[in-house]
């Protein structure tokens, strides 16, 4: 087992321990460590006051979080997906926007537009072009269904999701810094939606399957929204460390075994790989890119940075695989036809992968 060792880590602003190892980047890495375990206990315990349940959902939202990376929420209607993305802003204090996605949204509705107005200049009226940003203008953007618009307001977001800037006009504006998308999509409803580019699909860090409460949380979904209660959610971060947690993530060192173990899977799921299995060769149009085991890496790492793990380890890269590739396989005709889901293919994968 090969790994950099945790004093490989540099100091940027971390905070130090009190006495002793002021000066030490690896005793400031590590308080760090702990500071982010600690917010992770406080961010679950802050949304659960709103939103009953889905603990491994929120888990994979402060994954991507901390990657500064997007997530695709999929899930039926009434699965409190929109409430999720709310509650977890509230519990950063960041600057929260939302766009209902619509058919007749414009890329204008999104970044924003050009305003012509009039002002005084050297004591006479002139008519200026002013720049009015939109709702992607916030640190956490909640793109609410987004299949439901058409492709050309799609890759309005793309750019923005890509580059964390848009173009309006001739002039780029940069967006806020953190700046992440959490997009959702009903995955039944396919009156009046839009297939999302693959393209698209790609530059979400993770695909978050919601599913449906357990009967005992039902039930305390169905007591708790009917009280008339409107809960509460106190703030446990705040831009400026969510930004320096961003920054430390990359730097965790991660084993040698797992960085090959994400490459693995990630050719694995590629037809025209020799060391493709009959799965992937019979099911699959196209595998994970490159972008795979990017994703696969990097969310190992802040996985172990949410357990207060020191390294990222083969177990960290297992537990990531289905959120982070199943939106990245192109299925054929074939895998519908037989009822084989991307996550079949992946499970196979798994198996066939040492």
């Amino acid at each position: 087992m090969s790994i950099r060792p945790l004093s490989s880590f540099q100091s940027r602003g971390v905070p130090a321990r009190s006495g002793g190892g002021d000066d030490d980047p690896a005793a400031q890495a590590a308080e760090l460590l702990h500071t982010v375990q600690q917010a992770v206990a406080r961010l679950r315990l802050a949304v659960a006051e709103a939103v009953v349940g889905q603990e491994d959902v929120v888990e994979l939202m402060l994954i991507t979080l901390f990657s500064r990376g997007h997530a695709l929420l999929v899930g039926v209607p009434g699965l409190a997906k929109t409430l999720l993305v709310a509650s977890l802003a509230q519990a950063l204090d960041l600057r929260f926007g939302r766009v209902q996605f619509t058919p007749d949204l414009l890329p204008a509705d999104i970044t924003g537009t050009d305003v012509l107005h009039e002002e005084d200049v050297d004591g006479q009226r002139a008519r200026r072009l002013r720049f009015l940003p939109g709702p992607i203008f916030a640190n956490l953007v909640l793109a609410d269904e987004i299949n439901r618009t058409p492709p050309k307001t799609q890759a309005a977001l793309l750019q923005a999701m890509q580059e964390r800037r848009v173009t309006v006009g001739t002039s780029t504006h940069a967006l806020p810094d953190p700046f992440q998308v959490f997009a959702t999509r009903n995955p039944i409803e396919q009156e009046g939606t839009y297939p999302l580019p693959e393209a698209q699909l790609d530059r979400f860090l993770l695909e978050i399957y919601v599913s449906y409460p357990s009967e005992i949380e039902e039930r305390e979904i169905a007591r708790r929204t009917t009280s008339g209660h409107t809960p509460q959610i106190a703030p446990v971060l705040n831009a400026d460390e969510v930004r320096r947690i961003g920054e430390l993530v990359p730097r965790i060192p991660i084993t040698d075994e797992a960085v090959d173990l994400a490459v693995r899977i990630a050719r694995a799921s590629r037809p025209t790989e020799s060391s493709a299995i009959e799965t992937v060769r019979e099911y699959v149009r196209f595998g994970a890119g490159p972008r795979g085991s990017q994703a696969l890496v990097l969310t190992a790492k802040a996985r172990a940075a949410a357990h207060g793990q020191a390294a990222a380890d083969v177990d960290d890269v297992r537990a990531m695989i289905l959120p982070a590739l199943r939106h990245r396989l192109v299925l054929s005709y074939r895998a519908e036809a037989d009822g084989v889901r991307d996550q079949d293919v992946l499970d196979a994968i798994v198996r066939a992968t040492r």
